[in-house]
């Protein structure tokens, strides 16, 4: 059980933001070895996105590979990581597109022996939100 004081240890949250900032250069350089290295390598692992519905790192893969990387660069705002104990934390960001587009993601990271992983990915677009409600929003890399 997880208690008050266990929320957001410092040495954890370090970490997490870490491998949250190196995911997302990977994915900013389309480094498709490095992206597969941030997902936990188990049929259990999901990532819902615009208009797939992942399941499994097979899936991941096979979407990353065949995939339109002409959309990727994005300005991350209001990203916030949240740890839970020492094994366990949450990732969560908007970001606007050079279109200015806004969406939004949200990531579950666990610690295994080989380090951080993502086991569940969420991307969307909110077709609502404009750039200009996010802008006193602080950016988080």
């Amino acid at each position: 059980m997880i208690t008050l004081d266990q929320i957001n240890l410092a040495h954890i949250k370090v970490e997490v933001e870490a491998a949250f900032e190196a995911y997302e250069t990977a994915l900013m350089k389309n480094d498709l070895t490095m992206l597969d290295q941030f997902f936990w390598p188990s049929y259990l692992t999901t990532r819902f996105g615009l208009a797939e519905n992942l399941y499994g790192i097979e899936a991941i893969r096979a979407f990353r590979e065949a995939r339109d990387t002409g959309t990727l660069k994005r300005t991350l705002i209001n990203s916030r990581i949240t740890t839970y104990g020492e094994d366990f934390a949450t990732a969560t960001t908007e970001f606007v597109r050079d279109d200015q587009s806004v969406g939004r993601q949200s990531q579950a990271w666990v610690r295994f022996l080989g380090g951080w992983r993502i086991v569940s990915a969420h991307i969307s677009m909110n077709e609502e939100c404009s750039s200009s409600s996010s802008e006193s929003s602080n950016r988080n890399a």
